[in-house]
């Protein structure tokens, strides 16, 4: 192929030569593994929510309709970035599209399931400290209601065109735009907004990840050309006959490694944004981690006694404070230290202790304490993050070791993803790609370079994606699949002299740039105008 001329012609003469048997018996397990998914999450949920007494079906009407949507935040994400994974080896030859699709949904459940949550709670500690704390507020609801439509509309709109637009940048333009939106609307005029220092952070990794790809894939192929002399790893596919053994296990092998990384990086978006939803709805159930065992729950307690004797020493003689977490939450919003902050910090770590000490378990907190039981193990954990980021105050080796080891036990207790969310979210990425997943493959494996993808560039381009996110996925950071499998193949097709069609990379480049402004002013919109409706 020198040209990509159609939107589908190539990629439609591959599904009509090889669509099969074996594409029909890919979807049909694909089906059943998607009902047992949903009946399994469906179980667990019912279960979760037995121990709910409510007086009220409204908390349920909301719960229903907030998943409904964050599901299909990821059901949108499924036609993005899942599809990336399986362009290289639909347009190499090596795996019937159909077969691709749901191998690399498999392995997608797989990243999900294993997934640490660092990226989800990363993301999370973008919004407004008190939205975070008031999430069954009707400022909460409209919070996570703008930041989810706003993304999926972008995401749809951008997939219409067959745009490899980020999801990625689009939730956190998302969850930007939220938060300009409330410090405008907020009385506390310029502290109840973004978290700018962990947005630099996060964009930083967004920004910078597409650069990583486009350099490190041509330089991966250029590296290969001079190291393995086989000349029909460097050639375009003849007919629609399927690699050498070597080549194609190679490929499967690549396109496995960016299955599995984006499931869990990508897919924890959608966690976090899932467990907002069931605290603010169902706090009895989710607010905090009903699995920790009552040996843990003690280990909490002596933990916090430490804890609280520790904090003592950095306490200022004459410090006063009326109420602890209003204390705790200022300094988060202003991040400003001041001689109270400590007393108050010292006052919530031994209340939670010694209320732990009293309840035995965390399931055992009464449904009336239990959010701002989780509201007070937030507020501290955020405040020791911030304190260890300034490194003000300054504490001694030893007592910041006591720190760290308080802020894990905490974290455990509320920082949580229950197996069923995972599930959920997995399938919900997986359905999005058996549906959506061709306009976004036809564009990445016809219109980004003027030639056929070689073995070798797709070999090249999906290591370098794989290796992008599965090292963002350690380090907590959100990266974009898409952007980097694109500029991969970018890069690929610069350092092959093949020539790329300038037009797709413009509008490439274009979606790059317009997406964070495009769903942040979404979002602010939906976040005002669900406000008013919430009045």
């Amino acid at each position: 192929m020198a040209t990509a001329t159609g939107t589908t012609s190539l990629l439609d003469s591959k599904l009509g030569a090889r669509a099969g048997k074996a594409g029909r018996v890919g979807v049909a397990i694909f089906g059943v593994a998607m009902i047992v998914g949903f009946v399994y999450a469906a179980y667990h949920l019912m279960g979760d929510l037995a121990e709910v007494h409510a007086t009220s079906v409204l908390p349920f009407v909301l719960l229903g309709l907030a998943l409904l949507v964050a599901l299909g935040f990821e059901f949108v994400n499924g036609f993005h970035d899942t599809a990336n994974a399986v362009a290289t080896v639909i347009y190499t030859h090596s795996l019937e599209p159909h077969v691709a699709v749901v191998w690399s949904g498999v392995w997608n459940f797989a990243g999900v399931l294993v997934s640490s949550g660092a990226v989800a709670f990363g993301i999370i500690s973008l919004l407004p400290v008190e939205l975070i704390l008031q999430v069954g507020s009707s400022a909460g609801f409209a919070m996570v209601f703008a930041l989810l439509v706003a993304a999926i509309i972008w995401n749809l709109g951008t997939w219409f065109f067959g745009l490899p637009a980020s999801s990625s940048h689009t939730l956190v333009g998302s969850v930007i735009g939220v938060g300009i939106a409330n410090q405008l609307m907020s009385v506390k005029t310029g502290t109840s907004g973004v978290d700018w220092g962990q947005a630099a952070n996060i964009g930083k990794s967004l920004l910078v990840s597409p650069l990583v790809g486009f350099t490190v894939a041509a330089l991966l192929l250029l590296v290969a050309k001079a190291l393995i002399p086989a000349k029909q790893l460097y050639e375009a596919p003849v007919g629609t006959q399927p690699p050498p053994f070597w080549v194609r296990a190679l490929l499967i092998l690549t396109c496995t490694g960016v299955s599995f990384a984006h499931g869990s990086n990508d897919g924890q978006k959608g966690m976090g944004l899932i467990m907002l939803i069931l605290i603010g709805t169902v706090p009895t159930a989710y607010a905090v981690n009903h699995a920790v065992t009552t040996a843990q729950t003690q280990d909490f307690v002596a933990v916090s006694a430490q804890t609280a004797d520790m904090l003592s020493k950095y306490i200022t003689p004459g410090a006063v404070v009326g109420d602890s977490r209003d204390e705790v939450t200022d300094y988060i919003r202003t991040r400003q230290f001041t001689p109270n902050t400590m007393l108050a910090l010292r006052e919530l770590v031994n209340g939670m202790g010694t209320e732990m000490a009293l309840y035995k378990q965390l399931k055992a907190v009464p449904q009336d304490k239990i959010r701002n039981f989780r509201n007070d193990m937030y507020a501290v954990s955020e405040a020791l993050r911030l304190m260890q980021k300034s490194g003000n105050p300054k504490f001694s080796a030893a007592d910041a070791a006591i720190l760290k080891n308080y802020k894990t036990h905490i974290d455990g207790a509320t920082k949580f993803i229950p197996s069923w969310v995972k599930v959920a979210v997995a399938l919900a990425l997986g359905m999005g790609t058996m549906i959506g997943w061709k306009r976004i493959v036809v564009t990445v494996g016809e219109k980004i370079g003027k030639n056929h993808l070689t073995y070798g560039q797709g070999a090249a381009a999906e290591i370098t994606a794989m290796a992008t996110i599965g090292a963002a996925d350690w380090f907590g950071l959100p990266v974009s699949t898409t952007h980097v499998l694109s500029s991969g193949v970018a890069g690929t097709m610069a350092a092959n002299k093949s020539g790329l069609q300038w037009g797709t990379v413009r509008n490439l480049l274009m979606a790059w740039v317009l997406t964070l402004p495009a769903a942040m002013c979404l979002s602010a919109f939906l976040f005002w105008a669900f406000r008013q409706i919430g009045k």
